[in-house]
């Protein structure tokens, strides 16, 4: 058995004894708690207990609100349970089992995804390596065009009558190490700046921060090496394209990294999940306590 099998054998057999103990002493405590629980109102064998409602009436000062409150979650309460109570009765027997094997179904899949949840979370590796990221992307390259231009632009927007424009012009276009200084000590004075223009941005997101920039023309503005000033009634907008990547190219790596982190981690997930399942099996047909008879 390898260390795998053990943890999950183990931890398997721990939930396992966990839970029917809990199940166990909680009907013991739930019978005596029911007993000494004040009653709002009942419906049949169903009861609703004021503690029940406590707890939602904590931020509400109003008395006046916190009675109408009372008075009507009662209300909705009892009648919930008493169409609850018709349904049984009216509804045809073959609906009623229907309903039953779902709700059935339904918590099962509860405990079940609860218990696989628990057993991933202790035992997944959740580090992604740059090295496993960079052999994903090389494997599976051609999943990754683009759907949308992607750009890498350097950008000011100014007020609508800065004086010294074209210095700043100048600067944003030429961009050396004095230009970087120059701009950054005057920063306070533009409305939207970024600098960064070696982070991949979708086309879409920058027409939304510059207001005079459309799908229509972004054509005209948004081509490598271009350096454009464009004007509204808000402000100027100055930018200097450094890289554009048209729809259908290959997504770069800095783009997809973050996804390609999330689809390694769901991969590793659904193996362990198949693992445990596998496990389970295996562990459950050792101790006999599964087998599938033969069919005639």
């Amino acid at each position: 058995m390898n260390l795998s099998q053990f943890f999950f054998n183990k931890l398997f057999r721990f939930l396992v004894v966990l839970v029917g103990f809990l199940f166990f002493t909680s009907c013991g405590d739930l019978i005596k708690k029911d007993q000494e629980r004040e009653p709002l109102a009942r419906v049949g064998e169903a009861y609703l207990y004021r503690d029940d409602i406590n707890r939602l009436l904590e931020d509400n000062e109003s008395i006046e609100d916190s009675a109408w409150f009372v008075t009507n979650y009662v209300n909705n309460w009892a009648t919930k349970q008493l169409l609850l109570s018709k349904s049984k009765i009216n509804l045809p027997a073959d609906k009623i089992a229907e309903f039953n094997l779902l709700i059935e179904n339904y918590k099962t899949d509860l405990y079940t995804r609860a218990y696989k949840e628990a057993l991933i979370l202790q035992s997944q590796d959740t580090v992604v390596t740059n090295s496993e990221i960079k052999s994903f992307y090389e494997e599976e390259k051609e999943n990754f065009k683009l759907k949308e231009k992607l750009i890498k632009l350097r950008f000011i927007e100014l007020p609508e009558q800065y004086l010294n424009i074209n210095e700043v012009k100048m600067r944003l276009n030429r961009f050396n190490e004095n230009d970087v200084k120059y701009l950054d000590s005057i920063g306070i004075q533009f409305k939207k700046i970024n600098f960064n223009d070696s982070l991949w941005v979708k086309a879409s997101r920058i027409i939304n921060e510059i207001p005079p920039l459309t799908f229509e023309n972004e054509d005209r503005y948004l081509k490598k090496s271009q350096f454009f000033e464009i004007q509204d009634s808000l402000g100027v907008y100055l930018a200097k394209v450094t890289g554009v990547l048209e729809t259908n190219d290959t997504a770069p790596l800095s783009f997809v990294m973050p996804s390609i982190k999330q689809i390694i981690l769901n991969r590793r997930r659904l193996g362990l999940i198949r693992s445990l399942e596998t496990e389970i099996i295996d562990e459950a047909i050792k101790d006999k306590e599964f087998e599938v008879y033969e069919q005639d």
